[in-house]
């Protein structure tokens, strides 16, 4: 995906001016997200736009709105959002979430695709190092800010390296937000898994729906995968 733009079935992402380009990680947030018909969805990190443009496809009634603090990227996001067919419903701004000017329970759900690294040598380039490591945004206040955004029942949606899923469960937990969903990731058959999706609910849930998510078989993507992006990539 190291093109200047990616084509999906109903919009084009260009990315080559935003530090992070589009990723399978993005695409598995915005269509594997187990949300219940939101009215208002609110991309943290939006980067490019994808995830917002893929969760306004997904949900034609929901307002989206995406904030990062890349303003580059958030100039091309607006492109690629202006450029779709839910540029009405999609409203993007440079800001971080600790400096978002959105009221207390604002929000049916929100979903992430947060930065995970947090060595201490980090890339040279300011802007990859914000979008790739915790330093910009630590988990801690990514799971406080997103609880108080959350209106009762809404829904958080984040995708995680395997070794950060518990510490950041007990986050959400401490902060009123309990597992719902989870999908662990493996790229291929009998390895392990190096991703988790989770979805979280603000307020108690009755038991947590598990799942296993295998990208690729035999060398192509698996039919797992392709049900999953059906309708976001072009070819399956």
């Amino acid at each position: 995906m190291s093109n200047a733009y990616f084509q999906f079935k109903q919009f084009c992402i260009h990315h080559d001016r935003c530090a992070m380009k589009v990723g399978t990680d993005g695409v598995l947030v915005g269509a594997w997200s187990p949300l219940e018909a939101p009215k208002h969805i609110l991309d943290i990190g939006t980067g490019s736009g994808l995830i917002a443009l893929m969760v306004a496809q997904r949900f034609p009634e929901a307002e989206v709105a995406g904030i990062d603090i890349d303003e580059v990227a958030v100039a091309q996001a607006q492109e690629n959002v202006d450029a779709s067919p839910f540029s009405e419903r999609v409203h993007l701004m440079v800001s971080a979430l600790q400096d978002a000017p959105f009221a207390e329970a604002s929000f049916d759900a929100i979903v992430c695709n947060p930065p995970f690294f947090e060595e201490r040598l980090l890339p040279p380039d300011e802007d990859r190092s914000n979008a790739r490591h915790t330093t910009s945004l630590p988990f801690a206040t990514l799971v406080g800010c997103s609880a108080k955004l959350l209106r009762p029942r809404g829904q958080f949606c984040v995708i995680l390296p395997a070794n950060s899923f518990d510490a950041f469960r007990q986050l959400c937990f401490v902060n009123g937000l309990s597992l719902s969903h989870r999908c662990d990731v493996q790229t291929s058959p009998r390895r392990p898994a190096k991703r988790v999706l989770a979805c979280f609910s603000k307020g108690e849930v009755q038991g947590v729906d598990e799942q296993l998510l295998t990208l690729s078989e035999a060398g192509r993507r698996s039919r797992q995968y392709a049900r999953l992006t059906a309708d976001f990539y072009l070819y399956g």
